[in-house]
């Protein structure tokens, strides 16, 4: 395997860049250290009176978002992060920061058995004290640890170093143990779950020899300029958190396959070689925007999450607040590929690029088609199902303006809901021409259906 290598420098960078502390967290931190004074006899305390540590909505996201930042740059460090297995690592991501923190979020509920092979997980026992960002801490670091290759490790241990040396300054020591041995526990047990769903390690293969793509008309074959093989062929196959499979949402078929002019197949196919012979300087920064490829770019579900974590920001929300929308998008991400690749390899629909080049053999679409079956699009899928939740949790008429690709010189774009950007995101494949229009808007659809599933699950006491 071919590793990247160590991005120590940003972990310290993560950590240099937390926020200054807000009000909420100079109450939150000035409470643990009376607390902790109390517990070293320096000042008195009131007979019988436990000490009582801050809840999660009572502090502030900065761990949270400081962790999923530095995930974002793992996957695009990372040599085998494609799409399909980064989406994977933000799901399990989520869940172990969820799961550590949901005895200090009053009105949540474990997800133990509602989550597909998920059993009860370490309990956190009855009135006894957490500081809950040193759980957010420990939890995160175990399972980044664990999701991540091995050349990964010191930018992991960076952040976690740095973090802990800020928590741990006000916190009694029985207090800081028993943080972070439950941050440890719960990611390590959620790491374990992680390994039987048939993606575990799926960064080591992308692309199995093993696979024999089927041939006949309308069938993908490799595309130019690479004519790599197929990509995750048998990812629609692994375990899903909360649908029940990747069979489930299914986006509907699309127009029939054909090469005579007046057919549905045949207009579909024409709208993306006219498109691309005319797109506009806008249509171009739109698919350039959302392109999102791996390497260069957290890849897609790594955009979804950008948007997660500038929310947080912009909305100065807490820890309890970071560990929902986390938890949530990741799962909803995670699903859309699996059910996703599902029926990309039902269909195995060919490129545009194949079709197109058929009939001129000088066309070429404005992106490089990535290499998989054409139906439905991947963008289409995962957008319609981060942005289902994103919208069922702060409502539809939430405006947000994306600086994701900021510092790739990308000016923000502004939307008037989650579904505009989720739209955009979509249609961005047809100017890239490396969709038909029936993989987006079905697409579309069997994201949000993929969403609302995420959006049900039972995260309510």
């Amino acid at each position: 395997m071919q590793e990247s290598t160590s991005v120590d420098e940003t972990g310290r960078a993560a950590a240099a860049a937390l926020p200054a502390l807000t009000r909420r967290e100079l109450v939150a931190r000035g409470g643990r250290a009376l607390a902790g004074a109390a517990a070293c006899g320096l000042i008195g305390r009131p007979a019988r009176a436990a000490p009582r540590f801050p809840r999660a909505d009572e502090l502030e996201a900065d761990v949270a978002t400081a962790w999923f930042d530095l995930a974002l740059v793992l996957v695009r460090q990372t040599s085998g992060f494609s799409p399909p297995v980064a989406a994977r690592a933000f799901g399990y991501a989520g869940v172990a920061l969820y799961e550590a923190l949901v005895p200090g979020m009053p009105g949540f509920r474990s997800l133990g058995g509602a989550l597909a092979g998920l059993d009860a997980l370490p309990a956190a026992g009855r009135n006894r004290a957490y500081d809950w960002g040193t759980v957010a801490n420990a939890a995160l670091a175990t399972i980044l640890h664990g999701l991540f290759p091995a050349g990964q490790a010191a930018a992991i241990r960076a952040l976690h170093a740095r973090l802990e040396a800020s928590l741990q300054r006000t916190l009694p020591p029985g207090v800081f143990e028993r943080s972070v041995r439950r941050g440890r526990d719960i990611g390590t047990a959620v790491f374990e779950w992680s390994k039987g769903d048939g993606g575990h390690e799926g960064y080591l293969r992308n692309f199995p020899s093993s696979y024999v793509p089927p041939v006949g008309p309308g069938l993908w074959e490799p595309t130019p300029p690479g004519f790599l093989p197929a990509l995750q062929p048998f990812w629609g196959r692994n375990r899903c958190l909360a649908i029940a499979g990747g069979a489930a949402c299914p986006p509907g078929d699309h127009p029939a396959y054909s090469v005579h002019p007046s057919s549905d197949f045949y207009v579909e196919a024409l709208e993306v070689y006219e498109t691309v012979s005319r797109l506009t300087p806008e249509q171009e920064l739109i698919a350039r925007f959302w392109s999102d490829d791996p390497g260069a770019t957290a890849t897609p579900p790594g955009h979804s999450i950008s948007i997660v974590t500038q929310f947080l920001r912009s909305e100065s929300a807490s820890l309890a607040e970071a560990a929902e929308a986390y938890v949530k998008v990741g799962i909803a991400v995670c699903d859309a590929f699996v059910a996703c690749w599902y029926e990309k390899y039902v269909y195995n629909l060919l490129r545009p690029v194949t079709y197109l080049q058929r009939l001129d053999p000088a066309w070429l679409p404005f992106l490089v088609t990535p290499p998989f079956p054409e139906y439905p699009s991947g963008h289409s899928v995962q957008s319609g199902a981060a942005f289902q939740v994103l919208t069922d949790l702060f409502g539809e008429g939430y405006r947000l303006v994306d600086r994701t690709h900021v510092d790739r010189g990308f000016a923000p774009r502004a939307f008037g809901s989650f579904f505009e950007a989720a739209e955009e995101a979509a249609i961005s494949r047809l100017y890239g021409g490396i969709h038909f229009r029936a993989a987006i808007v079905n697409g579309l659809a069997q994201g949000r259906c993929i969403g609302q599933a995420v959006t049900a699950l039972p995260f309510h006491a």
